[in-house]
């Protein structure tokens, strides 16, 4: 029996990664090769930029529905419903059709968004005890998935001669691997945790002061980090560095925050409160942002890209870490999930657009970069409230 039940959390774990490597892929695979969907389909640059903003929007409109599938089907079986949606979108969005490109993108983030919010409520339900530790293993997973993605989308598309499309489909293999290794879980039929727990109800979380607290937290920090993927290069490239030189800024701002991304959200699940993580990670955001304002020397640029990298992985992983911290148990941590991923990718969507339309008026970075940096100061500040020992 023991070891049956090891070999069932083995099982568990391995499909939670899996689950993760799908969660970020299929979008930051986009950007690196947007220029080559563009010109090979004949659309605008606005219209491809949908092609980004698209999946953050079904986020934003799927995270609340998320709950109300888990409530019904169970956590297991929702997970399993978002990994066939995400299937479905990677293999009709390599198109020249624009409508089947754009249907299949908003799959991709339907599936996503699903994933998005029912891994914390696994997670918080089987693992109650290693939260942090657990956390940070499968945002490790999704940001290095992630990381990978933006790297190797140009070279699977011109040096393997696969095309976009190529780069776009290959994405499909993991979610395959995904579903196999989830198949185990359907065994179970709903989850244990949405028959034992007949309230909170969704609409309670709303209400609560610490809910909107995380909430904003995570909105927060999606902004900086969607914000900062999208507009550094231009902003290093406007300062003078070359558009390859500028790229690599980009990886290095994704790569150096893997550490981080596990580290605070195990360090997390062990503190009694999360104060001083907050407060590190605020020292750290702070200087990279002034560092970024001042340009100039090659040292300068690359040790602001290590400075942000290293508090944007720690914030990504305390605002899903807060998700399950912050609920008594597997249902509140889902409808806690689907209202701060909903509200979070909603200023996901906007964040760029509206640092980019800054940048249009004043023709400066100047102006979008201080905003950034008051974005921080405003989203250190919930995350400390947000750290506090409670529950919604």
């Amino acid at each position: 029996m023991f070891k049956d039940n090891k070999l069932k959390t083995i099982l568990l774990i391995i499909g939670i990664i899996f689950v993760a490597f799908n969660l970020r892929p299929s979008i930051t695979a986009v950007g690196p090769i947007i220029g080559d969907i563009r010109a090979d389909i004949g659309i605008s640059n606005s219209v491809a930029g949908l092609l980004t903003t698209l999946p953050l929007l079904a986020f934003a409109g799927l995270s609340l529905f998320a709950p109300k599938l888990s409530a019904r089907y169970g956590n297991e079986w929702t997970i399993f419903i978002g990994l066939i949606l995400l299937s479905i979108g990677i293999v009709i969005r390599p198109t020249d059709a624009v409508s089947l490109l754009f249907i299949g993108t908003f799959l991709v983030g339907s599936g996503i968004a699903i994933c998005n919010v029912i891994l914390p409520s696994i997670v918080k339900h089987k693992f109650a005890a290693q939260v942090g530790l657990m956390t940070g293993v499968y945002t490790l997973a999704m940001s290095g998935a992630a990381s990978i993605a933006s790297g190797v989308s140009v070279p699977i598309a011109h040096d393997l001669n696969f095309g976009w499309q190529g780069a776009l489909l290959f994405w499909g293999a993991i979610t395959i691997v995904a579903i196999i290794f989830w198949i185990p879980q359907l065994k179970r039929n709903q989850s244990d945790a949405n028959k034992q727990i007949a309230n909170p109800t969704g609409s309670l979380v709303w209400s609560s002061k610490l809910a909107w607290q995380v909430t904003i937290f995570m909105g927060l920090q999606s902004f900086l980090f969607y914000c900062l993927v999208t507009w550094l290069p231009e902003i290093l490239h406007t300062g003078g560095m070359s558009l390859a030189l500028s790229g690599w800024m980009v990886s290095i701002l994704q790569i150096v925050g893997l550490p981080s991304t596990m580290i605070a959200p195990y360090l997390a699940g062990r503190l009694v409160n999360q104060k001083p993580i907050m407060v590190v990670v605020g020292i750290l955001y702070l200087p990279g942002f002034i560092l970024l304002l001042i340009g100039g020397h090659l040292w300068i640029i690359v040790t602001s890209v290590v400075l942000l990298g290293v508090a944007q992985g720690a914030t990504i992983g305390l605002s899903l870490t807060f998700l399950s911290l912050r609920a008594r148990n597997a249902k509140q941590a889902a409808n806690l999930s689907g209202m701060a991923q909903s509200v979070g990718y909603l200023l996901a969507a906007v964040g760029p657009f509206v640092i980019g339309f800054m940048f249009d008026l004043t023709n400066s970075w100047n102006g979008p970069i201080i905003t950034l940096l008051i974005v921080c100061v405003v989203m250190t500040f919930f995350g400390i409230k947000a750290s506090r020992n409670a529950y919604v």
